[in-house]
């Protein structure tokens, strides 16, 4: 408990800014009509290709004997890609709802 303490006091900006970031990100996505969630749901979870490419950078980096980053690595690889295809089924889905019926 001691050693979480102290790295929570050692590194007490990055956690500030992590709780900001996600009461801004509550603010801002709970302020989007609801016309454009999906377009805007889709569009980010492509972005999501940024942090499966970090992940992989981060397992290639890590010890061999560092199973926390390796199994950190490959969580966010798998859902990572598990949100980009997400993504893309949904915009899929949108566009055939805007195309002519037969």
């Amino acid at each position: 408990m001691t050693e979480i303490l102290g790295w929570l006091q050692a590194h007490q900006q990055m956690v500030y800014i992590v709780i900001l970031s996600i009461f801004l990100g509550v603010e801002v996505i709970g302020r989007v009509p609801s016309v454009l969630h999906t377009p805007l749901m889709s569009g980010a979870n492509a972005i999501h290709g940024v942090v499966i490419i970090g992940a992989i950078i981060v397992m290639g980096q890590a010890d061999s004997g560092n199973y926390l980053a390796l199994i950190l690595g490959f969580l966010a690889v798998v859902l990572g890609t598990l949100n980009v295809v997400g993504g893309f089924v949904v915009t899929d889905r949108m566009l055939e709802m805007f195309k002519k019926k037969k």
